[in-house]
């Protein structure tokens, strides 16, 4: 008995660790190539921030499928999007050219040491969480299926109510 209630309370300590998780405080690079503290993503509304890599047909797709519906999730929901390229510095030049010729109209950073991933504990791509307002983590999610962004808008609208 005294084993389960031990086992317990880990878990609910590492379960109170993964939802208090916030945003780390990492310097990656903006679109200008300027080393920028992500820090400056946490401007007072929500925001999706998405893991993604050149080479991830997946990633493309749902930042593309995100692009497509951005300004009419807006017109229901204040927020933004993150596009954080994982790409090492040999894939750089690529992700930022990609990121253009998409004309993606959200801000994309560009990770190349890739210390973002480490202290988010990436490990797939794409990888999508929404960062509330304050700069926690508020939902996390790996992979991406046709749809599956429909969980984001729902996500962003429960953060809108409170």
């Amino acid at each position: 008995m005294k084993k389960i209630f031990c086992l317990l309370c880990i878990l609910s300590l590492y379960v109170a660790g993964i939802t208090a998780q916030t945003l780390p405080v990492v310097n990656v690079e903006n679109a200008k190539g300027e080393a920028v503290s992500t820090q400056s993503l946490i401007t007072g509304k929500p925001f999706i921030l998405s893991f993604w890599g050149v080479t991830c047909k997946p990633c493309i797709t749902e930042l593309n499928t995100l692009n497509e519906v951005l300004e009419e999730w807006r017109e229901e929901v204040d927020f933004d999007i993150v596009a954080a390229s994982i790409d090492d510095s040999r894939f750089t030049s690529r992700a930022r050219s990609m990121a253009q010729g998409y004309g993606w109209e959200f801000t994309c950073i560009f990770d190349k040491n890739q210390d973002l991933k480490r202290a988010m504990n990436v490990s797939l791509t794409p990888q999508t969480f929404i960062i509330d307002a304050e700069g926690n983590v508020v939902y996390a999610h790996s992979g991406y299926t046709p749809g599956s962004e429909l969980e984001l808008l729902k996500k962003l609208k429960e953060l809108q109510k409170k």
